[in-house]
């Protein structure tokens, strides 16, 4: 969660063990990301940085959808659309939809109104909230508050790096069911749950899966710190493992 994925930080760190001096390169890139922001017309610098700085405080809210009166009171779609658009094309964020069915092509139920935003990497999240790497490596209690923000944005970011995958995340109206990722892996629908600990229940997985699913007959997949577990209707993969799991167990049709 410290070093993240930025190829600098990481090539730093694997030769010098210096978290401080990865931190460095990270904030360096970030003033490269807020030179770059500030390029726009005045008010729409504002917009933009309002945006991006509001976007830790987002992810640390138990429900992560994107809520645009938390930029600023009263703020509506239309005050930062273009600014969300301008972090989405710079690719210094991830949008993940909410879907409202499980079924192929998820983007047929795609709800655009409701989404997530999610850093590019997890140790520029790491450095835009200025968290000390002690917190980190100890985990102490102030950071397990916020851990599954890292983590979910961990899990993005390696399921980002594979090719044609969709991804998407599963709310139920008037309810506090929620899945954090679906993913369209070729002709497989795979809901995701993201868990930062190894004290893990599924309660929404399974009820997702068992019930209000279960004609679908698919199959949940738990990223957490426990090692892999079939249980069945669902598996237990290690976080180190989200990526080479979700490669590796895609199905793609025959084209006749």
């Amino acid at each position: 969660y410290f070093v993240g994925g930025m190829p600098e930080a990481v090539l730093h760190f694997t030769r010098h063990h210096d978290p401080m001096k990865a931190r460095s390169i990270q904030q360096d890139i970030l003033t490269a990301y807020e030179a770059d922001i500030s390029k726009h017309t005045a008010d729409q610098t504002q917009r933009v940085r309002m945006v991006w700085q509001s976007i830790p405080a987002q992810l640390a809210r138990e429900n992560k959808k994107f809520i645009y009166g938390a930029i600023r009171k009263g703020a509506r779609a239309k005050d930062f659309e273009i600014a969300i658009q301008w972090l989405i094309d710079a690719g210094l964020v991830h949008k993940v939809e909410r879907t409202r069915d499980a079924k192929v092509p998820l983007k047929f139920y795609a709800d655009m109104e409701a989404f997530k935003l999610y850093l590019l990497d997890v140790g520029l999240l790491s450095a835009l909230t200025m968290t000390p790497p002690d917190q980190i490596l100890i985990g102490d209690n102030v950071f397990s508050e916020y851990k599954g923000a890292f983590t979910e944005n961990f899990v993005l970011q390696e399921m980002k790096t594979l090719p044609n995958l969709p991804v998407y995340y599963y709310s139920k109206d008037n309810s506090t069911q929620e899945i954090d990722f679906i993913a369209q892996a070729g002709s497989r629908i795979l809901p995701i749950e993201v868990k930062a600990e190894e004290n893990v229940k599924a309660k929404s997985l399974s009820t997702f899966i068992n019930h209000d699913f279960a004609s679908c007959h698919l199959k949940g997949i738990r990223f957490s710190m426990l090692g892999f577990h079939d249980q069945g209707w669902m598996e237990n993969v290690p976080l180190f493992a989200a990526k080479a799991y979700i490669s590796q167990n895609r199905e793609t049709p025959m084209l006749k």
